[in-house]
């Protein structure tokens, strides 16, 4: 019995090394796309996640083949973490034919429906809806929903009839709100009544959660318990995973609202850090790790060099090309 439990736990450990690996991918690629964006190789703007790695980590540690993924328009995270490649993803930011969609989708729509990802939203709370209809399609079949959205889209009319509706119909839905504080510009406490948005799921008896969204064991403990509830048929939960993005509201955004002391206070708690401190406490080398972080490096910037080189579409031969399954 002691062997069995000793590789359980070697396997959860690894699980998370793997995480880490995860989360240090879609850091590197926020920071190429940050890069290639100020080059002039990125056309339009771009959102980006870094900082907030954990909360789509985490969660979709918890999923299965088969379940659904709804991102927003900061949602480079949100593929990578479901299993969208790097490559195709890179490509895709580039607007070559090697993207995930043919390069049409761009930095905000991103669609790959093989890894479990409906969409990337640019409308905000849309993502919210879009998991409904996927969790009205998955229930009964054992698979599951999950809806990635930010503060901003919590006083949306999406939000209360989505949620509402769920709990009628008694979807197998998660919907995860990234709380990074800030809607573009506005601090979320000058705009968002009540003491915690997790709290505007009691209206309509949905379970929820505040959890630490850059604390990876926390984030994956309360998707892992919300997906365990949905697939066995107890319905949806709200999790409020509360988090901080390193970056602006966009690429046009410098971001000097933020006051410097809470900026540097969050960037102390980078999920990054947080994460490699805890698997050297778990027992991991050194070693290992930097093994780990060099291979996802080598990974993105081999997937830059490869989609420079790639071609635009050609509209000609490629019309119908919307995206790939």
């Amino acid at each position: 019995m002691a062997r069995v439990q000793t590789a359980q736990q070697t396997e959860a450990a690894t699980m998370f090394l793997e995480a880490y690996g995860r989360m240090r991918l879609i850091r590197l690629f926020e920071t190429s796309m940050h890069r290639l964006f100020l080059a002039g190789e990125v056309h339009g703007t771009t959102h980006l996640c870094a900082g907030q790695e954990a909360v789509a980590v985490g969660t979709c540690m918890a999923l299965r083949p088969g379940d659904w993924v709804a991102g927003t328009y900061r949602g480079h995270g949100h593929a990578l973490a479901k299993g969208t490649q790097p490559g195709a993803l890179v490509a895709e930011m580039l607007g070559r034919s090697s993207g995930v969609c043919g390069g049409r989708a761009g930095s905000m729509n991103v669609v790959d429906l093989e890894h479990g990802l409906i969409g990337c939203f640019g409308i905000v709370g849309g993502s919210i809806a879009a998991a409904l209809g996927a969790a009205l399609s998955a229930k009964g079949n054992g698979h599951v929903s999950v809806a990635f959205f930010g503060d901003g889209a919590v006083n949306q009319a999406y939000f209360h009839e989505c949620l509402n509706m769920a709990k009628v119909l008694t979807l197998p839905a998660v919907f995860v709100c990234e709380n990074n504080f800030y809607g573009e510009f506005t601090p979320m406490a000058t705009v968002t009544a009540g003491a915690d948005i997790a709290g505007r799921a009691a209206a309509y008896d949905i379970p929820s959660a505040v959890v630490d969204g850059n604390d990876l064991w926390a984030v994956y403990a309360a998707a892992a318990r919300a997906v365990e509830r949905a697939r066995d048929g107890g319905g949806p939960t709200l999790l409020e995973c509360q988090t901080y993005r390193h970056y602006g509201h966009s690429k046009s955004d410098p971001a000097p609202y933020r006051p410097k002391e809470e900026v540097e206070r969050w960037l102390a708690r980078d999920p990054l850090k947080i994460t490699r401190a805890r698997l050297l406490e778990e027992g991991f080398s050194e070693e290992r790790i930097a093994a780990a972080e060099e291979e996802v490096a080598t990974m993105i910037e081999q997937a830059v060099e490869t989609a420079l080189a790639a071609p635009y579409p050609d509209p000609k031969q490629q019309a119908a090309t919307e995206f790939r399954t």
